[in-house]
């Protein structure tokens, strides 16, 4: 694949083979490219993830005594948790997205931890000065800072009664549900231009829930409270990231693998992705054949081919000619969608 694909904002990416959807078609996996809803300018690669919320009501407590604060209360309570694991972890997932999103490289500093004034809710802007020097001292073009940061956990313990129709019986088991809110507040600080060019607040809730024959059995496998405020550290990450880089999405491509041997053949090419050796035998056979059924599939693929390699125009011009060829109504639906895609790409270079 590497050999004729490469993975820039006008290209697609093959995933994965999927298994073969009916006799006459190969189903392919891709990922289309969507632009940052919060692009930064071109200029800034590099950025310096700083936190701007712990103070002196965080703690990091291990796994087992944060557990037994809520075992104290039968895992019944509803309260704010300052947890220092999950607020850097926050920063750590968010640097590593930004990374290998292929847009920027980042700098979390050892002392990433700095100090600020906060009004009621979040962290007030950070002085110019301070962006500029700390730009400076570690080389990137801008400041990411997480300003808010704040984690509910609500859990609840609890027996109910069901009924089991197999066993004509009724039996009791141990519930509990767990659900952290979060707030989070990002900024991105220019120095150039004193701007502050994003600001992103972010409120959601991730949950747990499950059961067991007694609450030994549950709690054996239910998510730990650490554990939980981890994970929604990550989510804060992956909500930030998704605004200031690009989204793929995941589509499927269809290509007809059955209609003469020239087509079967490419077909084992498409297993191998062996690219550049099963467009030639579609080229040859929409060429050569006296089918028009197998030279309409066999210009059909050419055209997936192309626009899998980024070039629009070219897709366009093959799948038209499939279509003259012979009317298929997957043909007009697939011309519509690269029409779609071509002013997709049209308005991200504009």
């Amino acid at each position: 694949m590497r050999q004729l694909f490469t993975k820039n904002t006008y290209a697609l990416l093959l995933l994965m083979f999927l298994a073969v959807s009916c006799s006459t078609t190969k189903i392919i996996t891709i990922e289309i490219p969507e632009p940052a809803q919060k692009e930064l300018p071109d200029r800034i690669q590099s950025l310096l993830l700083v936190n701007r919320t712990v103070d002196e009501n965080y703690s990091d407590l291990k796994a087992d005594s944060l557990q037994n604060i809520f075992y104290r209360k039968q895992f019944t309570l509803d309260t704010l948790i300052y947890d220092l694991t999950a607020v850097d972890t926050t920063l750590k997932a968010l640097g590593e997205l930004l990374f290998e999103s292929g847009r920027y490289d980042f700098v979390i500093p050892e002392n990433r931890f700095l100090d600020f004034e906060k009004n009621t809710f979040f962290s007030q802007e950070m002085p110019w000065q301070q962006v500029k020097d700390i730009c400076e001292t570690y080389n990137t073009d801008a400041v990411l800072s997480l300003d808010m940061f704040s984690t509910q956990v609500i859990t609840k313990y609890d027996k109910d009664t069901y009924f089991d129709p197999i066993q004509d019986g009724f039996f009791t088991a141990s519930t509990a549900n767990m659900a952290i809110i979060y707030n989070a507040l990002f900024r991105i600080y220019d120095p150039l231009e004193e701007k502050v060019l994003v600001r992103e607040f972010f409120k959601d809730t991730v949950q747990w829930s499950d059961y067991g024959a007694s609450a030994n059995d549950l709690f054996r496998h239910f998510t730990p409270v650490k554990t939980a405020l981890t994970e929604a550290g990550i989510a804060i990450a992956l909500d930030f990231s998704e605004k200031i880089t690009t989204v793929w999405r995941e589509e499927q491509r269809s290509f007809y693998v059955k209609g003469d041997d020239n087509l079967k053949h490419a077909g084992t090419f498409i297993d191998n992705q062996q690219w550049i050796q099963a467009m030639a035998l579609w080229k040859e056979t929409a060429e050569n054949t006296k089918s028009k059924a197998t030279k309409s599939k066999a210009q059909l693929n050419v055209a997936i081919a192309y626009e899998l390699q980024g070039v629009i125009e070219n897709a366009i011009s093959w799948a038209l000619d499939s279509y003259n060829t012979m009317y298929r109504q997957f043909t007009y639906q697939y011309l519509e969608l690269l029409n779609k895609r071509k002013k997709e790409l049209q308005k991200q270079t504009k």
